[in-house]
């Protein structure tokens, strides 16, 4: 009997992924960029709010971040699309970091107000509408099928260490002195910019370039409304995030309930990102090979319950443990949404769907902070948790019957 030269060759190990050399150069673009973030949002916020005493203007930030990202979703997702995305990703990172650059001359210079605050939060955001969907859709072009759920773990593991360590990083830098948060988080921006502009991807097919009409701006949405398993999984995601997150609340709980004091505060903070990033950590070691659906539906459920458990606990030990069990079953859920969507996204779509994807995310978090905190204020804190948490069960129930494709999903290796 003849032996395929395939059969001999041994399955790729638990690390290969980061054996791939465009990858790496992957992970340090977007481990720059987030850790750059990471760093800006206490940094501005710290500034603006100290400059002028207002809640309000903190606000602000939020909302001149999300509107671009919802101004800009269907370019966005067009452009990314019918041009290279590393150099999309590379122009974009680059904005970014000559943008903060140019607040670290102003900082210097004495000459930084709130409205130049706000003015660059809304270019960054801008910048930062085109890079996310963009790069999204750049990953499975780095490293094919096979590889793309262990990508995809690998790669949040590293964005759940920036998200830990950047809010840390910008106010130890800020306390430094107020220039140099600006100065760091500008370099790393350049620095992810270079990384991925050297990137070389598998497909050597260049982008399509069809003319621009409403229907291929639209073609994201048209896909996912005829794809029933990623409408499905995308809006799975926005209302159990709209329904379930918590963390809006965590001020009134570290204060209010647990009596924990700012300290605490930060524990329960940090408590979800480190969950995501053990999770993280295991699935690259050890992808899920088969009952994706089920699990994906699992993880969410598990979202809710430990919401519940969050919302009803009155100890600090126990508050912690169920924000590190909500951030571990959320990083389930991502990793399988994710690799599922682009998997099953042609490649010339996967801007414009990545782009409504985003738009989808980032909705659900915003909202959710908001709806979290109009419970809390009609019905206080702990029957606003529960009621999230019951509803995001309530999510998954209704889902399971109205996508039953999704419980059918076995695979994530594109096979």
């Amino acid at each position: 009997m003849t032996t395929s030269p395939s059969a001999l060759t041994p399955a790729p190990p638990a690390g290969s992924v980061l054996q791939n050399r465009n990858y790496r150069h992957f992970l340090i673009s977007r481990s720059c960029s987030s850790l750059a973030f990471q760093s800006l949002t206490v940094a501005m916020g710290w500034m603006i709010y100290e400059m002028t005493g207002s809640a309000w203007m903190l606000g602000w930030i939020g909302l001149c971040q999300f509107l671009p990202m919802l101004i800009l979703t269907f370019v966005v997702g067009t452009v990314a699309d019918r041009y290279d995305r590393r150099r999309i990703g590379l122009a974009c990172q680059w904005i970014e970091g000559l943008t903060v650059l140019v607040l670290a001359i102003l900082v210097w210079k004495g000459l930084l107000t709130p409205a130049g605050i706000l003015i660059a939060v809304a270019v960054l955001g801008a910048a930062q509408a085109f890079e996310r969907p963009t790069l999204a859709a750049l990953l499975p072009g780095i490293v094919g099928p096979a590889m793309l759920q262990r990508a995809i773990a690998t790669s949040t593991s590293f964005m759940q260490t920036a998200f830990i360590v950047g809010p840390a990083l910008g106010g130890l830098l800020y306390g430094l002195h107020h220039i140099v948060p600006f100065v760091v988080s500008g370099l790393l921006c350049l620095i992810a910019g270079y990384s991925v502009g050297t990137i070389r991807q598998l497909e050597a097919a260049p982008p399509t370039r069809a003319p621009v009409t409403l229907q291929t701006v639209f073609a994201g949405v048209a896909f996912i409304r005829r794809t029933p398993a990623v409408l499905g999984m995308i809006s799975l995601d926005l209302f159990a995030v709209l329904l379930g997150g918590a963390t809006a609340l965590l001020p009134i709980y570290a204060s209010d309930i647990l009596t924990a004091g700012p300290f605490g505060l930060g524990l329960l903070r940090a408590a979800p990102a480190i969950g995501a990033l053990g999770m993280s950590l295991v699935l690259g070691r050890r992808p899920i090979l088969a009952g994706a659906g089920r699990k994906m539906f699992a993880a969410v459920a598990v979202f809710g319950l430990a919401t519940i458990v969050f919302a009803l606990s009155t100890q600090v030990w126990l508050s912690i443990l169920a924000l590190l069990v909500v951030g571990a079953s959320d990083n389930i859920s991502v990793v399988i949404r994710s690799s599922l969507v682009q998997l099953m996204t042609p490649d010339d779509m996967r801007g414009r769907v990545n782009a409504v994807n985003s738009l989808f995310i980032g909705t659900s978090n915003q909202l959710g902070e908001f709806e979290s905190g109009m419970m809390a204020g009609f019905l206080g804190p702990v029957a606003a948790g529960v009621i999230g948490g019951v509803g995001t069960l309530a999510v998954v129930a209704i889902w399971m019957s109205a996508f039953p494709v999704l419980r059918r999903i076995e695979r994530l290796d594109g096979r």
